[in-house]
C-alpha cells in the first residue's frame, strides 16, 4: 500500500477546478506522478470546495473474496492518516484502473469491478466520509459508478482526453510536474533481467561464483571490512562511469545502454557485498549532487541483474533506488522502488523505515544530514594518506568469461565444493 501526502504548499494544480468525471479522470496521472494501471486509488477532499488532499494506492485483488476486509482497511487508513496530517476528509474520490485481459473489453472490466466500487463506497460511509465520485478507468475510457445520467456517462463509457491536451496537463506542465509512464513500465525498469536467455544464464552464473568466493569471506569476519572496501570501489567506479556516460531517448533505449556498462561479474559481486548492511549504508552516500541521477541509473541497472534465485537479492539495490529518488524529490518513483524492495522482502528495515517516511512527509534532509556526518567522522578518523576516497579499481566495461576472471571463479568453485541452489 502506498499512501501520497498533501503537497506542504499550494501548487498550480491547486488552482485548477474540476468540475466532470471527465476532468477527475484525466487528473489521475498528475495526482499520482504515473498512470496506476492496476490499482485501487483512493483520493481525500477538504473543504467546501473539495481541496485535494492525501493519496493511497494499492494494487487491485485478484480474488473478489478479498474486496470486503481491502476496502475496510483503504478507507480507515485514508481516513487516519489524513487526521494525523491535517484534517478529516469531507469527501473521497475513488479510482479503479485495470485494463482488460485478452478478448475482453473495458465494460466488461467495468462490470466485474462493480462489486469492488460498491465495498469501498459502503466502507467509506461507515466513517462518515462519503465517496463523491467512484470512476472505472480502463482500455482508454472511463465509467462512473455514481452517476445515472447516460448524456454524460454513457454506458460504454466515455474515451479519455488526449494526452497533454487538457487545463490539467497545461498546469502539470506549468508546475514541473511528470507523468513517469505507467506503474507497470517504471516497475519494469526495476525488474529482472529477462529478455535474453543468455544474459540472464550468465549473470546467474556470475552470481553463484561469487556467492562461493565472498559469502565465506563475509561470514568469517576476518576479510569482512577487505570485501565491503571492495565492494565500495566497484559502487564508485559505476557512478563515475555512468557519470561519463550520459544518455538519452526513451526508457528502453536509456535501460540498455546502462545494462551494456555493467560487468556481468562486476554486477554480482556489487550484489553480493551489498548485503552487508554496513555495505548498503555506505552506499547511500550516493545521494546527490552530480552523482545522484548515475546513482540511480547504477541501482537499477544492478537491481535488474537479481535474476533467477537471486531475486530476494534485490531487496537492497531496490530500497538505495528508492533512497535516492526520494533524496532528489522523485517522489513517484522512490514509492514504486521503495513498494518492490518489501514486496521482495516484506521485513527490510531499511526499505521499511524509508517507505514509513514517505507515507508521513519525512524530509530527506534529516536523513542525508545523518549520512553526511558519518562520512565526515568517517574520513577524520582515517590517517592523512587514506583521507582520500578510494579509487575506482577494477576495469571498466563488461568482464567476459575466461582469464583471471575465469580461472578465480574455478578456483572458488573448487574451495566451496557446491554451487548455490
Amino acid at each position: 500500500m502506498t499512501r501520497h501526502n498533501d503537497p506542504s504548499k499550494p501548487t498550480a494544480l491547486d488552482q485548477i477546478t474540476l468540475r466532470s468525471p471527465a476532468e477527475l479522470a484525466d487528473a489521475l496521472p498528475y495526482l499520482m506522478g504515473f498512470h496506476p494501471d492496476d490499482s485501487i486509488v483512493l483520493v481525500a477532499l477538504h473543504g467546501d470546495h473539495g481541496r485535494f488532499g492525501g493519496r493511497l494506492r494499492l494494487g487491485i485483488p485478484a480474488g473478489p473474496r478479498e474486496w470486503p476486509y481491502v476496502a475496510e482497511q483503504l478507507a480507515d487508513c485514508l481516513v487516519s492518516g489524513s487526521e494525523k496530517r491535517a484534517s478529516r476528509p469531507d469527501g473521497i474520490i475513488v479510482f479503479l484502473c485495470q485494463d482488460p485481459s485478452a478478448g475482453k473489453k473495458g465494460r466488461d472490466v467495468m462490470e466485474r469491478l462493480r462489486p469492488l466500487a460498491q465495498r469501498l463506497r459502503t466502507a467509506c460511509g461507515a466513517l462518515d466520509v462519503p465517496v463523491l465520485e467512484a470512476l472505472c478507468i480502463s482500455d482508454g475510457r472511463f465509467w462512473s459508478y455514481c452517476c445515472p445520467d447516460v448524456r454524460c456517462c454513457p454506458t460504454d463509457g466515455t474515451p479519455l482526453a488526449l494526452p497533454g491536451t487538457s487545463a490539467m496537463a497545461a498546469a502539470a506542465a506549468y508546475a514541473g510536474i511528470q507523468v513517469r509512464g505507467s506503474l507497470r513500465d517504471m516497475e519494469a525498469r526495476l525488474s529482472p533481467l529477462t529478455a535474453s536467455t543468455s544474459a540472464v544464464a550468465a549473470q546467474e552464473e556470475a552470481l553463484d561464483a561469487a556467492t562461493a568466493e565472498l559469502v565465506p569471506r563475509i561470514l568469517g569476519g576476518v576479510d569482512r571490512n577487505t570485501v565491503r572496501m571492495e565492494t565500495l570501489v566497484l559502487v564508485r567506479g559505476l557512478v563515475e562511469r555512468f557519470v561519463r556516460t550520459p544518455v538519452s531517448g526513451g526508457a528502453t533505449e536509456a535501460d540498455a545502454v546502462d545494462d551494456g556498462l555493467v560487468g556481468d561479474e562486476e554486477a554480482a559481486a556489487i550484489i553480493l557485498g551489498l548485503q552487508d548492511r554496513m555495505t548498503r549504508d555506505r552506499a547511500a552516500e550516493w545521494m546527490e549532487g552530480p552523482d545522484a541521477q548515475a546513482a540511480l541509473r547504477v541501482w537499477r541497472a544492478i537491481a535488474r541483474r537479481c535474476v533467477g534465485a537471486f531475486g530476494d537479492h534485490a531487496a537492497a539495490p531496490l530500497t538505495l533506488a528508492g533512497w535516492v529518488a526520494m533524496s532528489t524529490g522523485d517522489e513517484p518513483t522512490a514509492r514504486v522502488a521503495l513498494g518492490m524492495a518489501l514486496r521482495v522482502d516484506p521485513d527490510y528495515l531499511f526499505a521499511k523505515l524509508l517507505h514509513q517516511g514517505a507515507n508521513e512527509g519525512l524530509d530527506p534532509e534529516v536523513l542525508r544530514e545523518c549520512l553526511r556526518r558519518e562520512r565526515d567522522t568517517r574520513v577524520a578518523r582515517r590517517p592523512a594518506r587514506m583521507a582520500a576516497q578510494p579509487p575506482a579499481g577494477r576495469p571498466r566495461g563488461r568482464t567476459r568469461p575466461g582469464g583471471h576472471a575465469g580461472r578465480r571463479r574455478e578456483r572458488a568453485r573448487g574451495r566451496t565444493g557446491q554451487r548455490r541452489t
